[in-house]
């Protein structure tokens, strides 16, 4: 049996991510059609993180320096196979918010609960700023709705029209504390 340990990430190792692999073949994803979001075939090979590596670790550090919550899990050799952020930022009307920007696992080690043990690091670090519910942008594929309703998210009650813009094929969801 492996063993995992997480911790904080520090600027200084913001880079390490590049460890991970974030490849992911999307066989279906949901997409609007005929005012109806369902689920479409689109078997789309995803070589990397999305919008790219640059892209990722500049949110990274971002978190990280504006005082956010950055956690990594690290494989019993040391190697990062996954690592979440939460913006400290909290925002919304009806509840109090904070943005889950990042969750990513390592395509060999998924499905072995890591994803969940970072969740629960980020929920506690979300509480200790008073906030009520983490607020995520989720791909539209398959598997990644699927894991973040498993885990208990549901559709925002409040919609960040911001968020929303940046990608509207997201699914905008909420997670409560």
């Amino acid at each position: 049996m492996m063993k995992i340990h997480c911790r904080r990430l520090e600027l200084e190792e913001s880079g390490r991510i590049r460890e991970i692999n974030a490849s992911q073949y999307i066989r279906r994803a949901y997409r609007e059609v005929d005012g109806i979001r369902q689920l479409v075939d689109i078997s789309y090979q995803d070589p990397d993180f999305p919008e790219g590596f640059e892209n990722h670790l500049e949110r990274l550090q971002n978190t990280i320096k504006s005082g956010g919550f950055a956690c990594g899990a690290f494989h019993e050799d040391g190697t990062l196979v996954g690592f979440i952020t939460v913006d400290p930022e909290v925002f919304g009307s009806t509840s109090r918010y904070v943005l889950l920007d990042q969750l990513f696992i390592s395509l060999p080690h998924r499905g072995k609960g890591i994803g969940t043990m970072l969740l629960h690091h980020a929920k506690e670090a979300a509480s200790s700023w008073g906030a009520e519910k983490l607020y995520i942008c989720a791909g539209s594929a398959e598997e990644t709705i699927a894991y973040y309703f498993a885990q208990g998210a549901v559709e925002a009650s409040e919609i960040n029209p911001v968020l929303y813009e940046n990608d509207p094929r997201d699914f905008q969801l909420e997670l409560s504390l």
